[in-house]
């Protein structure tokens, strides 16, 4: 790996750091060390470094935020991938914007409600990039990136970068077709948005942000909402119900204000999380005979 390491140096891919604590990089603040974190510099550098990987045989995951991933405790032996300098922000009219993979989701939402453009007023309190944000197909307030992404760039398995459609990418609740289709990545995305007052939207997205902060627990490190709501229910009130606010194992807690979400409440492991996962969603199967899904990517536990 450390020849891997200097030969990526040596192609100038893009910033390197070796041994990363990956609790610095997930909203968990969980997760063991990576042996290589990679930040390239453009497309053409991306496909150089994914055809470095595979010809090595080097595992990679690409991530955005972390805020909806949990690494395992155990040392990730490959690379991490981040697109954070893919965060070009431009008009391409209007009302249409062009964001790369690697921008912030809360930044772009601030972006278009100054720009007096609505449509992503829900999104002011997500903490993903925009990539990740289409990868889950984040939503909020009855709406997702699914209404507003018109068109994606997207790098293929064979390094070819394609456009998809709205209709193309697959989108439902909390899914997408990059769920279904590992080794697609997305670049850029294009937003259509349509126009707004910009007052009105600047208190539309400070009132839910009042919101988030008194149903949430913000001041814990978390991943949002754990689990998917089932059709017809709420996840949260399910768990609620079965008296599991407050549940703790380790350093991690079924939170008492909403029971929807796991905090890292001191020094939590990545099992410790995991395993109240795991308790929670069994507990629901046997009580409800539901199985809820989750809503985070589970990397580096096989």
């Amino acid at each position: 790996m450390k020849e891997f390491i200097e030969l990526i140096k040596e192609r100038e891919i893009g910033r390197v750091l070796e041994e990363v604590s990956l609790k610095k990089y997930t909203s968990y603040h969980v997760g063991g060390n990576a042996r290589c974190m990679v930040f390239p510099k453009d497309t053409k550098k991306l496909v150089e470094l994914l055809k470095l990987c595979n010809n090595k045989h080097v595992k990679y995951k690409v991530l955005g935020n972390g805020s909806n991933t949990l690494f395992s405790d155990n040392e990730f032996e490959g690379v991490i991938i981040k697109l954070d300098d893919f965060n070009n922000i431009s008009m391409i009219n209007k009302y249409t914007i062009r964001v790369g993979a690697g921008y912030s989701l809360i930044r772009l939402a601030q972006f278009a409600v100054k720009k007096g453009l609505a449509g992503l007023e829900w999104a002011g309190g997500i903490p993903g990039t925009v990539g990740g944000a289409i990868y889950m197909n984040a939503g909020a307030y009855k709406s997702d990136m699914g209404y507003v992404v018109k068109r994606v760039k997207v790098l293929t398995p064979n390094y070819t970068v394609i456009t998809m459609t709205n209709a193309e990418l697959d989108f439902h609740y909390r899914s997408s077709f990059f769920q279904s289709h590992p080794g697609y990545i997305c670049l850029e995305v294009v937003i259509g948005l349509k126009k707004g007052d910009r007052e009105e939207l600047i208190n539309v997205m400070k009132d839910r942000q009042e919101r988030r902060v008194a149903s949430q627990p913000l001041e814990y490190p978390s991943a949002g909402s754990v689990f998917r709501n089932p059709e017809g229910n709420f996840a949260g009130k399910m768990i609620e119900d079965l008296g599991l606010k407050g549940l703790t194992r380790g350093g991690a807690q079924v939170s008492e204000k909403h029971a929807n979400f796991i905090i890292n409440i001191g020094n939590a492991t990545a099992s410790d999380i995991k395993s109240l996962i795991d308790l929670v969603r069994d507990a629901v199967k046997d009580n409800y005979d539901v199985e809820l899904k989750c809503e985070q990517e589970f990397v580096n536990w096989e």
